[in-house]
């Protein structure tokens, strides 16, 4: 017999109870303070909320912004208003080719291309995480409460005097930099005219109706759920101004999961692309970073069952993440709201899913 609506109801709630005691208990004041997840099971949904975030507060979701910038290179590259394999130095002065890539004498700058950056081939150094010669990185000083502005020009000069990884498009290399994601936005703005945040509004925000969506760019917003940083509040308003490209959206489980869904079915560019970004390389474990997308896929020691399923997309260091998997109908988006721990929000996608299956 046909399932009923009413017996259709109580699964739907049967599970969205699941799913928030699931939560519930992984909020501990701890580690976790509050959390928000969207997931997505063919055509059912369920939404949860916990501690201090709400179903409908904003928060940061770092380097998932990421997966916006593929977008719209992917839109302008159907557009032909550009191609991945252009030569960076198509874009950008000489100011900015000289000195971004030379290793052991060579200039490697003038063979980089819009894919190397995608897909963290480039071998340019990260900006924000590579340590210097003192010692410490931009992360170590950002996460230690010394909040600070940085521009474009910044970025990249910072990134110069950092040490780069390999030649551009090396086999089978790859090494993970936010500076490959500044370059990007620029790029970006270079071809359209316009800011990077105009271009997120036109382009995909608007398009898809994420009205609780946007690029971080006032130091004095506080309407994003501040991070923490293990047990205290990490407050950088400065530095979440600057990230932009490369990690500076602001979103909610909801809004995410409307985007996951378009990017992956094909409703802001054809998916037929999609294949094509799928050239995995390993990049820290269990993650591979693709063209512009990851793939997270746990071992078979780890995952013996197949019960976690190859996940695609993007996460951030704030413990923001949004995956799926298109062939089950599997999408989660998400934040644990936790800088100090980015392996729990991964933890709890996987709960989730199962919890679902």
């Amino acid at each position: 017999m046909p399932t009923t609506i009413f017996e259709q109801t109580s699964i739907m709630s049967t599970s969205l109870q699941k799913l928030q005691t699931i939560l519930d208990k992984a909020v501990d004041n701890q580690k976790i303070f509050g959390a928000a997840f969207t997931i997505r099971k063919g055509g059912e949904m369920w939404s949860i909320a916990s501690g201090n975030i709400g179903l409908h507060t904003p928060y940061f979701i770092a380097s998932t912004t990421k997966l916006f910038v593929t977008n719209i290179i992917l839109q302008m590259e159907e557009e032909k208003l550009l191609h991945r394999d252009d030569l960076i130095k198509k874009y950008f002065p000489e100011s900015v080719m000289r000195g971004l890539h030379s290793l052991k004498g060579v200039d490697y700058a003038p063979q980089i291309t819009i894919k190397h950056l995608l897909a963290h081939t480039s071998g340019i150094p990260d900006y924000f995480q590579k340590k210097a010669d003192n010692g410490k990185s931009l992360e170590d000083v950002i996460v230690n409460g010394n909040d600070q502005s940085w521009t474009f020009d910044e970025c990249v000069a910072r990134s110069k005097t950092l040490q780069p990884l390999f030649a551009p498009g090396s086999p089978s290399k790859a090494h993970y930099s936010d500076t490959n994601f500044q370059l990007l936005g620029k790029i970006i703005e270079q071809v359209s005219g316009k800011k990077f945040r105009d271009i997120l509004n036109e382009r995909i925000f608007n398009t898809l109706g994420m009205t609780d969506s946007y690029l971080y760019n006032n130091p004095t917003d506080d309407k994003p759920m501040h991070l923490y940083y293990k047990t205290k509040e990490l407050r950088i308003p400065k530095a979440m101004t600057s990230f932009g490209p490369d990690g500076g959206v602001v979103s909610t489980s909801q809004d995410m999961m409307t985007f996951l869904v378009a990017f992956f079915e094909g409703k802001l560019f054809s998916k037929d692309v999609l294949p094509g970004l799928y050239e995995w390389n390993r990049i820290f474990f269990p993650m591979r970073s693709g063209v512009g997308v990851h793939l997270f896929k746990l071992p078979w020691i780890f995952n013996p069952f197949g019960a976690v399923p190859a996940l695609y997309g993007h996460s951030g260091l704030s413990g923001a993440l949004a995956y799926c998997n298109p062939e089950r109908e599997l999408f989660i988006t998400g934040t644990v709201n936790q800088v100090a721990h980015p392996d729990l929000s991964f933890r709890m996608a996987i709960k989730l899913l199962q919890a679902v299956k």
